[in-house]
Order: C-alpha cells, then structure tokens, then sequence
C-alpha cells in the first residue's frame, strides 16, 4: 500500500478506531452513532469503510468529536452529543484536539482525492483556478461577514431565535454580498472546507484560515481590528456626523487624500467607495487575508463582483496578475456606480474606476 492509500483511508479508519475503542471498557455501535447525529447507519458505515471511500463534511467530524469527546455521551443508555455549554473544560479540550485531528486527517484524504480524480468533469473552470478566489486545494477558507447590530436586529422580523420562523441569516448585514462571494469561492474551491462566521460565532481556529472579511469597520469587528494591525495608506472613517459624510482617506507622502461617496440633491447614493485588499494572514503567515469593505454595503457589493461577475471578473483578475504580480500584500480602492437600486460592475482596466493602488508603481512600469 503506497503512502498516498494510507492518507485517502486514514481518517476512514481514526472513525473506526473511536468507535471501536476509544474507551477500552466500551464500544460504541453504529447504531448509537445513528441516534446520536442524526443519520443512518449506511452513511456511518461508509465513512468507516476503507475500499468504498467517502468522505464526511466537517459538521459530521465536529459531532464525532463532541460525542468522543466525553463519556456521558453514552451515559444513561442514551447516546447523544453534547453541546459546548454543557461540557465542562476539560471536555471542551478534548473535544477541540480530537476537531483537529479530524479536520487534518480530513484533509489529507481530500488531496489524494482531487489528485486522483484527473477527468474533466471534475476540474473547475480555468476561470476560477486562475482567480483570486481560488485557494489551495483542502486549505480551509473563512468568510466573516459584517453583523446587523443588535439593537437593529430586533427590529426584523425573524430574526429573534424565539420567532419559529426564526432566519439565521439575517444577522448578516450584507447579504447581498455574501450570497454572491459564497456561491463563487464554493465552486472556485470544491475540496476545501468553506465556514461562514459572524463575529459573535467566531472559534479561535477561523482567524487562522485564508481570511475573507465583508463589510466595513462600522459593522465588522474583525474588519477595523485587522486594518488597525496591517500597515496600509488607506484608512476608512466613518465621520457620518460630518459635512460631507464618511470617506477613505490616503496618505501620500506627507499629504492625505479623501475619496467620499457621491449623493444626488436627494441624497441617493450614486457613487460608492471600496477597497480589496490581499494579502498575508497576520495570524498565519501560511495563509491569506482578504479585505472586502465599503462606505455602504452597495460598495461592498461592487468589489465583490469585480472578481465574480463572469462578464468582468476574467479581465479584473488579469490586471490584478499584470499590475502586482507576485507582491505580498496589494490594494484597489475603487468606485462603484450605483444606477437606481442597481450596483455597476467596475471595470479595473478602466483609469476612472481605479481611485488608488498599493503599491503604487515604480519608475519605469
């Protein structure tokens, strides 16, 4: 058996072995599993078997290690998984190291996999391989999203967890974004984990995937925390007591610059500011940090669809590899056209899009 098998069949056999003999006075059967998650026993099964493989996706391995990761899991004849505010400590920890062993175990049988799978129908458009949101295969991906304060929340309808028809997703407050980023980076990254987060949902591991931030420093904590700690020109203040509102500022030299928002008589909004950014992850220098932030979130929504909308995103992505090539860390604050309720594209080829660049170009580019 080659080195490669003993990964594709590893995790397959970790599950096995917790059930088997995680506890030397027990063996826990599938059967429990089955009452315990929530699924059948053919699907257990298939996660165990080592000629057949197929792989769990990362909430079934997260059960797997809350349900090992204590022993009253199986207490009283009843098999069940425990929450995190009923562990205690200890199993927390335990809970925790066993996530860990899962998800790299997890990992390395999704790289056999996509190595081995060499036909066309597997491959993702060249499109998304050349693009920035395309990751390395198997390497976690999070999106934390801007969040609807909560003073504000309790204003929608549905959105109380008492409501019974309670709708998660309208804590997020650019949704309009995150439903255009989310479908993109799946496709763009078919073998790689992919969690959406709020700021009040956030694990101490999500900080230290490739990083994708949505939203502006007003809603998204991650957002100003993370731009306070980088070294950028551009910073966004939100001075909406202002005369003429928020704005990004740029520092050149010893000069600043202010990009605002533009707004009709009617103070409709018809021009917005943003800015992307990419660059290293400065809580894991292995992995990246993506920047998608606006004055409004109709910003916000234009800088995402520079580098997902199929008519624009091929030519963005190209001017992003032909201007900064291999730099580290690099930027775009751009504008963004706002027609009616309409968000137009911005086109990065254009001058009149580009409001500024970092780095900026050296003598002779």
């Amino acid at each position: 058996m080659s080195r490669d098998d003993d990964a594709r069949i590893a995790l397959a056999r970790r599950l096995r072995e917790l059930r088997d003999s995680h506890w030397p006075d027990l063996r826990v059967t599938q059967a429990q599993l089955r009452d315990a998650f929530g699924v059948s026993v053919p699907l257990i099964s298939s996660w165990e078997s080592t000629h057949a493989v197929k792989i769990p996706p990362l909430h079934r391995l997260d059960k797997y290690a809350a349900f090992f990761a204590s022993r009253r899991s199986v207490a009283n004849g009843a098999a069940r998984v425990l929450t995190p505010a009923d562990m205690t400590s200890d199993e927390r920890e335990e809970h925790d190291r066993l996530y860990t062993e899962l998800t790299r175990l997890r990992q390395a049988a999704l790289k056999f996999q996509i190595a081995a799978e060499n036909t066309e129908s597997t491959r993702s458009p060249d499109a998304f391989l050349e693009g920035p949101w395309h990751f390395p295969a198997g390497e976690p991906i999070t999106i934390i999203c801007s969040q609807v304060p909560a003073e504000e929340r309790a204003k929608i309808p549905y959105a109380s967890p008492e409501s019974g028809d309670y709708i998660e997703l309208y804590k997020y407050s650019d949704l309009d974004s995150l439903f255009e980023l989310w479908g993109h980076v799946r496709a763009a990254n078919p073998h790689s984990p992919v969690t959406l987060r709020a700021t009040e949902d956030l694990r101490s591991d999500d900080l230290t995937t490739h990083l994708v931030l949505l939203g502006g420093v007003d809603y998204n904590e991650v957002t100003a925390s993370m731009l306070e700690r980088i070294e950028l020109p551009v910073r966004q203040v939100a001075d909406w007591e202002g005369e003429k509102g928020p704005y990004f500022e740029v520092a050149k030299g010893e000069e600043t610059h202010r990009h605002h928002p533009e707004y009709s008589a009617g103070r409709r909004l018809l021009r917005d500011v943003a800015f992307f950014y990419r660059g290293v992850n400065p809580d894991n220098v292995e992995r990246t940090l993506t920047i998608c932030n606006g004055m409004y979130a109709r910003g916000v929504y234009g800088v995402v669809r520079a580098l997902t909308d199929s008519r624009f995103r091929d030519r963005n992505a190209a001017y992003l590899r032909s201007r900064f090539g291999a730099a580290p860390s690099y930027g775009i604050l751009t504008q963004v056209r706002v027609e009616g309720r309409v968000v137009v594209t911005p086109d990065w080829t254009l001058d009149k899009f580009r409001l500024h660049e970092w780095p900026e170009p050296t003598h002779g580019d």
